[in-house]
């Protein structure tokens, strides 16, 4: 007995028979459902059992439930179940401080790692420290006295500790002021890079006792902030 055409319900006889989808097609009703373009084991695209074409071949698509108020209040007890879970877990957690992490070989590599790149930069910011402290000041480098004079290009000496000012007679050496110099007591002349001070009498050792010419003041000075001229 032939079977029926999946179309047209007519039997089908096996010069004209197509098996596919289940069921057996005339070769004109083997069309899509849509166009009714006619369709070919090589270019069908099936779907629910039958024929379509690529152009109309169903497309899937998620289905969307409606609120409704069973729905509504499932989603409600869900909301409600995960917000006590979650307040039973902090209470768990609660006071137990930071998560322990496992000790695995990656772990014990990356530490290990950082352990040397952290001595390292320590050895590094002590040789560089060890240079610096070591370094002689500028009066005692050998090549101090090569350099050409301009008093701006090094920092202002140490001050040392001076004697009581006693004016010495006059008729001292002309000096000129290699750096500016704040008094600090009232016996003392300040001083402006270049000023000229006249009648110079050395003190004591690290103060000479002068005139600035630019200010008319008299008094201590220290003596490595002078030179002569």
């Amino acid at each position: 007995m032939n079977p029926p055409c999946g179309r047209c319900n007519k039997p089908v006889y096996p010069t004209e028979k197509v098996n596919c989808l289940d069921k057996y097609w005339h070769k004109g009703c083997f069309s899509c459902e849509v166009c009714k373009m006619a369709l070919s084991m090589n270019n069908y695209k099936g779907f629910d059992k039958k024929p379509y074409c690529s152009m109309h071949y169903p497309k899937t698509s998620f289905t969307i439930v409606t609120d409704t108020p069973e729905n509504l209040r499932l989603k409600q007890q869900t909301l409600l179940n995960s917000q006590a879970l979650y307040k039973e877990d902090f209470e768990k957690n609660k006071g137990k401080g930071f998560s322990v992490v496992t000790d695995t070989p990656e772990m014990q590599r990356l530490k290990k790692t950082q352990d040397q790149i952290s001595n390292i930069k320590y050895h590094e910011e002590f040789e560089k420290s060890k240079i610096r402290s070591d370094a002689p000041p500028p009066e005692n480098r050998q090549d101090y006295e090569d350099q050409p004079s301009n008093p701006g290009r090094f920092s202002q000496p140490a001050v040392q500790m001076r004697p009581a000012a006693v004016a010495p007679p006059g008729g001292g050496k002309r000096y000129q002021a290699l750096y500016s110099y704040m008094a600090a007591e009232a016996d003392e002349v300040s001083l402006q890079e270049g000023d000229l001070i006249l009648d110079v009498e050395p003190i004591d050792e690290g103060w000479v006792f002068g005139c600035n010419q630019r200010t008319g003041q008299r008094g201590m000075l220290p003596a490595n902030y002078v030179r002569p001229v």
